[in-house]
Protein backbone atom coordinates (compact mmCIF):
# COMPACT_ATOMS: atom_id res chain seq x y z
CA UNK A 1 0.00 0.00 0.00
CA UNK A 2 2.57 2.55 1.11
CA UNK A 3 6.41 2.13 0.21
CA UNK A 4 9.05 2.71 3.03
CA UNK A 5 12.27 3.52 2.16
CA UNK A 6 15.33 3.99 3.98
CA UNK A 7 18.04 6.48 2.73
CA UNK A 8 20.95 4.55 4.70
CA UNK A 9 21.66 1.82 2.77
CA UNK A 10 24.98 0.28 1.91
CA UNK A 11 25.32 1.34 -1.32
CA UNK A 12 24.89 5.20 -0.71
CA UNK A 13 27.57 5.12 2.20
CA UNK A 14 30.41 5.59 -0.30
CA UNK A 15 28.46 8.40 -1.93
CA UNK A 16 27.80 10.15 1.42
CA UNK A 17 30.96 10.22 2.70
CA UNK A 18 32.46 11.75 -0.79
CA UNK A 19 29.40 14.49 -0.36
CA UNK A 20 30.67 14.85 3.34
CA UNK A 21 34.72 15.13 1.91
CA UNK A 22 33.18 17.14 -1.00
CA UNK A 23 31.93 19.83 1.16
CA UNK A 24 28.65 19.69 0.94
CA UNK A 25 28.89 19.97 4.60
CA UNK A 26 30.93 23.08 4.37
CA UNK A 27 28.02 26.08 3.38
CA UNK A 28 28.95 29.14 2.22
CA UNK A 29 27.63 32.30 3.99
CA UNK A 30 24.33 32.80 2.48
CA UNK A 31 23.24 36.48 1.31
CA UNK A 32 22.61 39.30 4.39
CA UNK A 33 19.24 38.92 5.87
CA UNK A 34 16.96 40.37 4.14
CA UNK A 35 17.79 38.75 0.90
CA UNK A 36 18.93 39.37 -2.69
CA UNK A 37 16.56 41.81 -4.66
CA UNK A 38 13.82 39.47 -6.56
CA UNK A 39 15.31 41.80 -9.82
CA UNK A 40 18.85 40.62 -9.10
CA UNK A 41 20.13 38.44 -11.60
CA UNK A 42 20.96 34.49 -11.08
CA UNK A 43 23.61 34.23 -8.87
CA UNK A 44 26.88 31.63 -8.93
CA UNK A 45 29.23 30.65 -6.59
CA UNK A 46 32.56 29.36 -6.14
CA UNK A 47 33.44 26.13 -7.72
CA UNK A 48 34.09 23.13 -4.96
CA UNK A 49 37.80 22.57 -4.33
CA UNK A 50 37.43 18.94 -3.91
CA UNK A 51 34.39 16.21 -5.54
CA UNK A 52 34.82 17.91 -8.78
CA UNK A 53 31.87 17.75 -11.69
CA UNK A 54 31.61 14.58 -13.94
CA UNK A 55 33.69 14.92 -17.73
CA UNK A 56 30.18 14.00 -18.85
CA UNK A 57 28.40 16.96 -17.18
CA UNK A 58 27.67 19.42 -20.11
CA UNK A 59 24.67 20.63 -18.76
CA UNK A 60 23.15 23.33 -15.82
CA UNK A 61 21.08 23.16 -13.12
CA UNK A 62 18.93 25.83 -11.88
CA UNK A 63 18.06 25.71 -8.59
CA UNK A 64 15.09 28.59 -7.24
CA UNK A 65 14.46 29.19 -3.71
CA UNK A 66 13.69 31.97 -1.10
CA UNK A 67 15.93 34.29 0.62
CA UNK A 68 17.95 33.73 3.62
CA UNK A 69 15.66 35.37 5.22
CA UNK A 70 12.52 33.77 4.38
CA UNK A 71 13.48 30.07 3.81
CA UNK A 72 17.16 29.49 5.29
CA UNK A 73 17.20 26.04 5.38
CA UNK A 74 16.23 25.97 1.63
CA UNK A 75 18.71 28.57 0.51
CA UNK A 76 21.47 26.93 2.26
CA UNK A 77 20.74 23.26 0.64
CA UNK A 78 20.75 25.44 -2.70
CA UNK A 79 24.25 26.85 -1.86
CA UNK A 80 25.52 23.10 -0.42
CA UNK A 81 24.68 21.64 -3.81
CA UNK A 82 26.46 24.57 -5.35
CA UNK A 83 29.44 23.69 -3.23
CA UNK A 84 29.50 19.96 -4.59
CA UNK A 85 29.54 20.59 -8.32
CA UNK A 86 30.66 24.54 -8.80
CA UNK A 87 29.37 27.49 -10.41
CA UNK A 88 29.93 26.20 -13.83
CA UNK A 89 27.24 23.45 -13.59
CA UNK A 90 24.84 25.24 -11.18
CA UNK A 91 22.69 28.43 -11.19
CA UNK A 92 21.16 29.60 -8.44
CA UNK A 93 18.13 32.06 -8.40
CA UNK A 94 15.82 33.72 -5.13
CA UNK A 95 12.32 34.73 -5.49
CA UNK A 96 10.54 37.50 -4.31
CA UNK A 97 10.22 37.78 -0.01
CA UNK A 98 6.51 39.45 -1.05
CA UNK A 99 5.50 36.79 -4.25
CA UNK A 100 2.10 36.97 -3.58
CA UNK A 101 1.86 40.88 -4.60
CA UNK A 102 4.67 40.16 -7.07
CA UNK A 103 3.41 37.18 -8.93
CA UNK A 104 5.04 38.11 -12.34
CA UNK A 105 8.42 38.59 -11.04
CA UNK A 106 8.45 35.40 -9.38
CA UNK A 107 7.58 33.54 -12.41
CA UNK A 108 10.28 35.25 -14.40
CA UNK A 109 13.26 34.67 -11.85
CA UNK A 110 12.02 30.86 -13.13
CA UNK A 111 11.16 31.11 -16.61
CA UNK A 112 14.48 33.31 -16.81
CA UNK A 113 17.11 30.33 -16.08
CA UNK A 114 15.41 28.54 -19.44
CA UNK A 115 17.28 31.57 -21.38
CA UNK A 116 20.44 29.55 -20.88
CA UNK A 117 20.67 26.73 -23.09
CA UNK A 118 22.88 24.40 -20.80
CA UNK A 119 20.12 24.57 -18.50
CA UNK A 120 18.66 20.84 -18.11
CA UNK A 121 16.52 21.00 -15.03
CA UNK A 122 15.23 23.85 -12.95
CA UNK A 123 13.94 22.80 -9.70
CA UNK A 124 11.74 25.45 -7.51
CA UNK A 125 11.65 24.95 -3.52
CA UNK A 126 9.45 25.97 -2.28
CA UNK A 127 7.33 25.95 -5.19
CA UNK A 128 5.39 29.12 -4.04
CA UNK A 129 2.24 30.82 -6.35
CA UNK A 130 3.10 30.80 -10.22
CA UNK A 131 5.55 28.27 -10.12
CA UNK A 132 3.33 26.47 -12.14
CA UNK A 133 2.84 29.01 -14.40
CA UNK A 134 6.27 29.41 -15.31
CA UNK A 135 6.87 25.98 -15.44
CA UNK A 136 3.92 26.15 -18.39
CA UNK A 137 6.06 29.06 -20.05
CA UNK A 138 9.40 26.82 -20.15
CA UNK A 139 7.77 24.01 -21.15
CA UNK A 140 6.01 25.76 -24.32
CA UNK A 141 9.87 26.91 -25.61
CA UNK A 142 12.23 24.45 -23.72
CA UNK A 143 10.52 21.14 -23.53
CA UNK A 144 13.45 19.72 -22.62
CA UNK A 145 13.96 20.73 -19.23
CA UNK A 146 13.43 18.62 -16.62
CA UNK A 147 10.85 21.05 -14.41
CA UNK A 148 10.80 20.00 -10.50
CA UNK A 149 8.75 21.42 -7.94
CA UNK A 150 9.70 21.19 -3.63
CA UNK A 151 7.35 21.68 -1.57
CA UNK A 152 4.47 22.93 -4.04
CA UNK A 153 1.88 25.64 -2.51
CA UNK A 154 -0.54 25.34 -5.72
CA UNK A 155 -2.79 22.30 -5.73
CA UNK A 156 -1.28 19.41 -6.77
CA UNK A 157 -3.76 18.48 -9.48
CA UNK A 158 -2.43 22.02 -11.01
CA UNK A 159 0.88 22.05 -10.87
CA UNK A 160 1.40 18.07 -11.48
CA UNK A 161 0.65 18.78 -15.08
CA UNK A 162 3.07 20.56 -15.82
CA UNK A 163 5.87 19.33 -14.06
CA UNK A 164 8.07 16.44 -14.63
CA UNK A 165 8.15 15.41 -10.56
CA UNK A 166 6.62 16.98 -7.53
CA UNK A 167 8.00 16.33 -4.48
CA UNK A 168 6.06 17.37 -1.18
CA UNK A 169 5.99 16.84 2.90
CA UNK A 170 3.96 13.82 3.64
CA UNK A 171 1.12 16.77 4.67
CA UNK A 172 -1.89 13.12 4.05
CA UNK A 173 0.44 10.76 7.12
CA UNK A 174 2.14 13.63 9.10
CA UNK A 175 -1.71 15.31 9.87
CA UNK A 176 -2.35 11.93 11.74
CA UNK A 177 1.02 11.23 12.77
CA UNK A 178 1.63 14.71 14.25
CA UNK A 179 -1.42 14.18 16.47
CA UNK A 180 -0.67 10.90 17.48
CA UNK A 181 3.09 11.85 18.27
CA UNK A 182 1.38 14.71 20.38
CA UNK A 183 -1.14 12.03 22.15
CA UNK A 184 1.36 9.83 22.72
CA UNK A 185 3.59 12.47 25.08
CA UNK A 186 0.84 12.85 26.90
CA UNK A 187 -1.20 16.35 25.09
CA UNK A 188 -4.95 16.92 25.10
CA UNK A 189 -5.22 19.60 23.11
CA UNK A 190 -3.63 20.37 19.42
CA UNK A 191 -3.75 24.00 18.16
CA UNK A 192 -3.44 24.29 14.90
CA UNK A 193 -1.88 28.43 13.37
CA UNK A 194 -2.17 29.70 10.23
CA UNK A 195 -3.94 32.46 7.66
CA UNK A 196 -6.20 32.36 4.76
CA UNK A 197 -3.93 32.92 2.06
CA UNK A 198 -2.27 28.66 3.44
CA UNK A 199 -5.94 27.46 4.60
CA UNK A 200 -6.94 27.87 0.84
CA UNK A 201 -4.41 25.44 -0.74
CA UNK A 202 -5.24 22.19 -0.43
CA UNK A 203 -2.33 20.76 0.97
CA UNK A 204 -3.03 22.92 4.23
CA UNK A 205 -6.76 22.90 4.45
CA UNK A 206 -6.66 19.04 3.64
CA UNK A 207 -4.24 18.27 6.54
CA UNK A 208 -6.46 19.84 9.00
CA UNK A 209 -9.39 17.94 7.95
CA UNK A 210 -7.07 14.98 8.79
CA UNK A 211 -5.87 16.37 11.74
CA UNK A 212 -9.56 16.74 13.26
CA UNK A 213 -10.35 13.39 12.37
CA UNK A 214 -7.10 12.18 14.03
CA UNK A 215 -7.99 14.35 17.14
CA UNK A 216 -11.42 12.84 17.37
CA UNK A 217 -9.96 9.29 17.18
CA UNK A 218 -7.26 9.97 20.26
CA UNK A 219 -9.90 11.82 22.40
CA UNK A 220 -7.92 15.13 21.54
CA UNK A 221 -9.18 18.57 21.54
CA UNK A 222 -8.69 20.39 18.01
CA UNK A 223 -8.05 24.12 18.24
CA UNK A 224 -7.59 26.76 15.14
CA UNK A 225 -5.94 30.36 15.74
CA UNK A 226 -5.36 32.64 13.77
CA UNK A 227 -2.12 35.01 13.34
CA UNK A 228 -0.83 37.41 10.47
CA UNK A 229 0.41 36.51 7.00
CA UNK A 230 3.84 37.14 6.69
CA UNK A 231 3.71 38.92 2.64
CA UNK A 232 0.69 41.53 3.83
CA UNK A 233 1.59 44.88 5.17
CA UNK A 234 2.91 43.42 8.36
CA UNK A 235 5.72 41.77 7.22
CA UNK A 236 7.59 39.53 9.16
CA UNK A 237 8.24 41.47 11.93
CA UNK A 238 4.53 42.02 12.38
CA UNK A 239 3.62 38.13 12.20
CA UNK A 240 6.18 37.65 14.49
CA UNK A 241 5.20 40.69 17.18
CA UNK A 242 1.95 38.44 17.11
CA UNK A 243 3.08 34.99 17.96
CA UNK A 244 4.76 36.27 20.97
CA UNK A 245 2.11 38.58 21.97
CA UNK A 246 -0.51 35.71 22.08
CA UNK A 247 1.01 32.33 22.81
CA UNK A 248 0.62 32.81 26.47
CA UNK A 249 -3.05 33.90 25.70
CA UNK A 250 -3.17 30.15 24.34
CA UNK A 251 -1.29 28.04 26.79
CA UNK A 252 -3.55 29.66 29.42
CA UNK A 253 -7.10 28.98 27.38
CA UNK A 254 -5.87 25.38 25.99
CA UNK A 255 -3.61 24.68 29.08
CA UNK A 256 0.12 23.40 29.31
CA UNK A 257 -0.58 19.98 27.79
CA UNK A 258 -1.62 21.46 24.50
CA UNK A 259 0.71 20.93 21.21
CA UNK A 260 1.22 24.17 18.69
CA UNK A 261 1.38 23.59 15.05
CA UNK A 262 2.20 26.78 12.37
CA UNK A 263 2.42 26.22 8.91
CA UNK A 264 4.48 29.47 7.89
CA UNK A 265 8.02 29.20 8.68
CA UNK A 266 8.08 32.88 10.04
CA UNK A 267 5.98 32.15 12.76
CA UNK A 268 8.07 29.02 14.23
CA UNK A 269 10.94 30.98 15.98
CA UNK A 270 8.13 33.08 18.00
CA UNK A 271 6.64 29.95 18.30
CA UNK A 272 8.87 28.21 19.56
CA UNK A 273 10.80 30.91 21.91
CA UNK A 274 7.11 31.38 23.60
CA UNK A 275 6.45 27.89 24.07
CA UNK A 276 9.63 27.27 25.71
CA UNK A 277 9.18 30.07 28.43
CA UNK A 278 5.42 29.81 28.62
CA UNK A 279 5.21 25.81 28.23
CA UNK A 280 3.15 23.60 25.80
CA UNK A 281 4.28 21.64 23.04
CA UNK A 282 5.92 21.51 20.04
CA UNK A 283 5.91 18.42 17.67
CA UNK A 284 7.87 19.69 14.95
CA UNK A 285 7.67 22.55 12.05
CA UNK A 286 5.60 22.51 9.08
CA UNK A 287 9.11 22.22 7.16
CA UNK A 288 10.82 20.61 9.86
CA UNK A 289 14.50 21.10 10.89
CA UNK A 290 16.76 21.79 13.88
CA UNK A 291 17.54 24.91 12.19
CA UNK A 292 13.84 26.28 11.50
CA UNK A 293 12.82 28.06 15.03
CA UNK A 294 15.61 26.62 17.04
CA UNK A 295 18.93 28.76 16.51
CA UNK A 296 16.60 32.29 16.86
CA UNK A 297 14.38 30.80 19.77
CA UNK A 298 17.19 29.60 21.98
CA UNK A 299 20.28 32.73 20.67
CA UNK A 300 22.29 29.66 19.20
CA UNK A 301 25.35 30.69 16.89
CA UNK A 302 25.08 27.87 14.60
CA UNK A 303 27.70 29.32 12.33
CA UNK A 304 30.50 27.07 12.76
CA UNK A 305 28.58 23.82 12.73
CA UNK A 306 26.52 24.69 9.01
CA UNK A 307 26.02 21.85 7.29
CA UNK A 308 26.96 18.99 10.22
CA UNK A 309 23.36 18.02 11.11
CA UNK A 310 24.68 15.72 13.57
CA UNK A 311 26.59 18.79 15.74
CA UNK A 312 23.89 20.88 15.04
CA UNK A 313 21.40 18.64 16.82
CA UNK A 314 23.62 18.43 19.82
CA UNK A 315 23.59 21.98 20.24
CA UNK A 316 19.98 22.60 19.58
CA UNK A 317 18.95 19.55 22.53
CA UNK A 318 21.45 20.84 24.56
CA UNK A 319 19.84 24.11 24.72
CA UNK A 320 16.23 22.55 24.74
CA UNK A 321 17.17 20.78 27.87
CA UNK A 322 18.97 23.56 29.71
CA UNK A 323 15.77 25.88 28.90
CA UNK A 324 13.57 23.49 30.94
CA UNK A 325 11.95 21.78 27.23
CA UNK A 326 13.04 18.32 27.46
CA UNK A 327 10.32 16.02 25.99
CA UNK A 328 8.17 18.72 24.59
CA UNK A 329 10.25 20.07 21.85
CA UNK A 330 10.43 17.70 18.31
CA UNK A 331 12.07 18.14 14.52
CA UNK A 332 13.35 15.82 12.34
CA UNK A 333 17.28 15.67 12.67
CA UNK A 334 17.72 15.91 9.03
CA UNK A 335 16.40 19.46 7.71
CA UNK A 336 13.80 19.17 5.10
CA UNK A 337 14.09 22.09 3.33
CA UNK A 338 17.85 21.60 2.85
CA UNK A 339 17.71 18.00 1.93
CA UNK A 340 14.58 19.01 -0.34
CA UNK A 341 16.95 21.75 -2.27
CA UNK A 342 19.98 19.31 -2.71
CA UNK A 343 18.56 16.29 -2.79
CA UNK A 344 15.99 17.31 -5.75
CA UNK A 345 18.80 19.03 -7.72
CA UNK A 346 20.95 15.43 -6.95
CA UNK A 347 18.10 13.62 -8.25
CA UNK A 348 17.47 15.48 -11.77
CA UNK A 349 21.59 15.38 -12.24
CA UNK A 350 21.28 11.91 -12.11
CA UNK A 351 18.12 11.43 -14.32
CA UNK A 352 20.33 13.53 -16.93
CA UNK A 353 23.04 11.53 -16.56
CA UNK A 354 20.46 8.18 -17.19
CA UNK A 355 21.62 6.94 -13.65
CA UNK A 356 17.86 7.15 -12.26
CA UNK A 357 14.56 7.32 -12.97
CA UNK A 358 12.48 10.43 -12.73
CA UNK A 359 9.51 9.45 -10.78
CA UNK A 360 10.85 6.75 -9.07
CA UNK A 361 10.91 6.78 -5.15
CA UNK A 362 14.32 4.52 -4.71
CA UNK A 363 15.95 6.86 -6.56
CA UNK A 364 14.74 9.90 -5.02
CA UNK A 365 15.48 8.09 -1.32
CA UNK A 366 19.07 7.94 -2.65
CA UNK A 367 19.62 11.29 -3.71
CA UNK A 368 17.84 12.42 -0.79
CA UNK A 369 20.32 10.53 1.42
CA UNK A 370 23.18 11.93 -0.18
CA UNK A 371 22.21 15.12 1.73
CA UNK A 372 20.85 13.41 4.72
CA UNK A 373 23.06 10.77 6.30
CA UNK A 374 21.31 9.05 9.15
CA UNK A 375 17.61 10.06 8.44
CA UNK A 376 14.90 7.34 7.62
CA UNK A 377 12.43 8.85 5.13
CA UNK A 378 8.98 7.16 4.43
CA UNK A 379 6.98 8.18 1.24
CA UNK A 380 4.13 7.37 -1.25
CA UNK A 381 2.78 8.66 -4.46
CA UNK A 382 -0.54 11.41 -3.64
CA UNK A 383 -3.82 10.28 -3.74
CA UNK A 384 -6.37 12.29 -5.10
CA UNK A 385 -8.93 12.28 -1.89
CA UNK A 386 -12.18 12.68 -4.59
CA UNK A 387 -10.56 10.14 -7.25
CA UNK A 388 -8.63 7.95 -5.00
CA UNK A 389 -6.32 7.84 -7.85
CA UNK A 390 -2.63 8.55 -7.23
CA UNK A 391 -0.34 10.50 -9.60
CA UNK A 392 2.99 8.72 -10.95
CA UNK A 393 5.16 12.27 -10.86
CA UNK A 394 4.31 13.45 -7.76
CA UNK A 395 5.43 11.94 -4.37
CA UNK A 396 5.15 12.73 -0.61
CA UNK A 397 7.40 12.17 1.90
CA UNK A 398 8.51 12.44 5.88
CA UNK A 399 11.26 11.56 7.96
CA UNK A 400 10.64 10.13 11.36
CA UNK A 401 9.94 12.62 14.48
CA UNK A 402 12.87 13.52 17.28
CA UNK A 403 11.76 14.33 20.46
CA UNK A 404 14.84 16.58 21.95
CA UNK A 405 15.22 15.14 25.65
CA UNK A 406 18.21 13.76 28.07
CA UNK A 407 18.47 11.91 26.08
CA UNK A 408 16.29 12.44 23.09
CA UNK A 409 14.44 9.67 21.31
CA UNK A 410 12.84 8.54 18.06
CA UNK A 411 8.97 8.27 18.14
CA UNK A 412 9.20 5.73 15.34
CA UNK A 413 6.54 7.49 13.11
CA UNK A 414 8.25 5.87 9.41
CA UNK A 415 7.28 2.59 11.14
CA UNK A 416 3.87 3.24 12.15
CA UNK A 417 1.26 2.30 9.58
CA UNK A 418 -1.40 4.99 8.74
CA UNK A 419 -4.80 4.16 8.28
CA UNK A 420 -6.07 3.76 5.01
CA UNK A 421 -9.28 6.30 5.69
CA UNK A 422 -6.76 8.99 5.94
CA UNK A 423 -5.52 9.14 2.54
CA UNK A 424 -9.48 9.56 1.45
CA UNK A 425 -9.98 12.57 3.61
CA UNK A 426 -10.89 15.53 1.77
Amino acid sequence: MRKRFRSILLALLLIALLAACGGAQNVPAAEPAGGQPAEAPAENGNPAEAGGTDTADNFRIGIVTGSFSQSEDDRRGADAFLEKYGKDRVTLAIYPDNFTEELEITIQTIVNLADDPDIKAIIVNQAVDGTAEAFRRIKEKRPDILCIAGEAYEDLSDISPVADLVVCSDFVARGYLMIRTAHELGCDTFVHISFPRHLSYETVSRQVAIMKAACEEFGMKFAMETAPDPTTEVGVPGAQAYILEHVPEWVETYGANSAYFCTNDAHTEPLIKSLMECGGYFIEADLPSPLMGYPGALDLDLAEETGDFEKINARVEAAVVERGGAGRFGTWTCSYGYTCSAGLAEHARNVILGKSELTSIDDLAGAYGVFSPGAEWNGSRYMDAGTGERLDNAILIYQDTYIFGDPGYYMGTTKVEVPERYFTIG
